[in-house]
């Protein structure tokens, strides 16, 4: 492109902008001659931009130093070197040179990035081989149904693999570095680890006989056998399990120290982590256990009807789901005891024999009353008791009994609706500020005992205020029914001769009532 000014000078632009320099006269200053440009578009190369750059840099070095030159410098870009003309043409002049610097700024690669240190290895957490079956076969000829079955088992036997190393890991990572280096006695580790190590070898025997299933084709074809036999073994998730609730409460505990919380920081920092704490690793075991009877269902919808499979696999469902159910049920036994020993009672009206013949607890946790407080409230099988949260004088945890219990037989449960007025009344406007209307509340009150005044409490979302709900109308029910069946065993046995024979009356036939009338 040709730009003509004044009838005198002429440019030539190109993709390397150039430009006339003129005295402040306004007369053409000499140059020395300038090969035709080329355009030339360069967008990855740096080392030959880099050349380009130092030979502009050798010819405006190799201009005659006489000459008046206004240093560029001081303009804020290349249209302060111009000669002054017309008004339009260097208006056009502006804007060819606006899109001659966008164009080349566009292709210029970026500088290259200043060298850095050596970045510390990434603390993310390493993820899971999500390994299917299908990958470590190359070709088969089973059907869908089976190719799912065998992606069940073998989703059974990887579980079993990761448990493990799991469980090593804690072993190794956690529990012995805490010992030799003293950061919590052994009776302390010995709490909060339980029965950890003895589970290692019973998953080790599941995980060998399930590979020695695997035939050459890398199928297993019968399961149910192995699983009927090992099942039994998951008894010793009994002890594990009821110990856990007492190592959380003293794995908590025991965080306040420094020492013991700057270790497990630094653990749970650690690629080997994959971001979990330590109390992760421990649960693991439980979360595992619950796990068996889905694997088993999985296993049993993909297994074909003429399979031998199709007998055992139901008494093996069976058989895991009664485990699990009693491990469920001793654990809700020793949460219910934990719990009941930690109980401070500040009267001795508050010792309901309720409490003490309660043997598990239907929920536990934080509700505000209706001055907003914060109350650790109990459910337990046939009394519900309202605690303030306290700490001993090593950390430990306990509760102190707030108000009267209420016997779960006498409670009457009012849910309040979103939307009723918050200020004045029973909540004082505790729950709103006096101002708004309340949310997620209900109201327990007794039905006999005058000591004990009604509660209005108020749940954290509205999923918890309905699961507790949910469980006090369950647990009163329940107690109900318990005190119903308690109060008909204690009838007096003690009847009249002349009645005896009504007892022996079959309502089901008239025949029976005539010959009784009949004697």
């Amino acid at each position: 492109m040709e730009v003509e000014e004044t009838g005198e000078a002429r440019t030539s632009w190109s993709g390397e902008t150039q430009s006339v320099l003129c005295d402040h006269a306004g007369k053409k200053r000499k140059q020395d001659p300038v090969p035709e440009p080329v355009v030339r578009i360069i967008e990855d190369d740096e080392e030959e931009e880099e050349n380009e750059m130092k030979s502009d840099h050798i010819k405006d070095s190799e201009e005659p130093s006489h000459k008046r030159v206004k240093p560029v410098g001081k303009s804020n870009s290349l249209t302060g070197v111009i000669t002054p003309v017309k008004k339009p043409t260097l208006m056009r002049i502006g804007q060819h040179i606006s899109r001659s610097i966008s164009f080349r700024t566009d292709a210029r690669p970026l500088p290259p990035a200043p060298l850095r240190s050596r970045t510390k290895p990434s603390s993310f957490p390493r993820r899971r081989n999500s390994q299917c079956w299908s990958d470590t076969v190359e070709n088969h000829d089973l059907t869908a149904k089976e190719i799912k079955r065998q992606e069940v088992i073998y989703e059974l036997t990887q579980g079993e693999r990761q448990l493990i190393d799991d469980l090593s890991l804690v072993k190794k990572v956690y529990y012995e570095p805490m010992l030799k280096l003293d950061i919590m006695t052994e009776s302390e580790l010995g709490q909060i680890f339980g029965t950890l190590d003895s589970l290692i070898p019973l998953h080790e025997d599941l995980l060998s006989r399930l590979e020695r299933l695997r035939g050459s084709e890398k199928t297993v074809g019968e399961v149910g056998p192995t699983l009927m036999n090992w099942f039994p073994c998951l008894e010793a998730y009994v002890t594990y399990c009821c110990n856990q609730v007492g190592a959380k409460a003293l794995l908590d505990q025991k965080k306040h120290e420094k020492r013991v919380e700057h270790f497990l920081r630094l653990c749970q920092e650690s690629s080997f982590s994959r971001k979990l704490d330590l109390w992760n690793f421990l649960d693991l075991p439980r979360s595992r256990l619950v796990k068996y009877p889905l694997l088993v269902k999985e296993i049993q919808k993909c297994t074909p009807s003429d399979h031998p499979d199709e007998d055992t696999l139901p008494d093996a469902l069976e058989l895991i789901q009664s485990i699990v159910a009693e491990v469920n049920k001793k654990t809700g036994e020793a949460e219910c005891q934990f719990y009941r020993r930690g109980l401070i009672y500040l009267e001795d009206s508050q010792r309901l024999s309720e409490i003490q013949q309660s043997r598990f607890l239907y929920c536990h946790g934080e509700l505000k009353n209706n001055k907003g407080q914060r109350l650790h409230v109990f459910l337990f099988e046939l009394a519900l008791v309202l605690t303030r949260p306290m700490e001993d004088r090593e950390g430990g945890q306990l509760f102190n009994v707030y108000r009267q219990p209420l016997p779960n037989a006498l409670i009457n449960l009012e849910e309040i609706p979103d939307g009723e007025a918050g200020g004045g009344g029973t909540f004082r406007g505790a729950f709103t500020g006096g101002n708004d209307k309340v949310k997620n509340c209900f109201r327990v009150s007794s039905r006999g005992r005058s000591k004990a005044n009604p509660y209005s409490l108020q749940a954290n979302d509205s999923f918890s205020k309905q699961q507790w709900i949910t469980c006090l109308r369950q647990a009163i029910v329940q107690s109900r029914d318990r005190t119903a069946q308690t109060s008909q065993s204690q009838l007096p046995l003690h009847l009249d001769p002349a009645l005896c024979h009504i007892a022996e009356l079959s309502l089901s036939s008239d025949t029976d009532m005539a010959d009784h009338t009949s004697r």
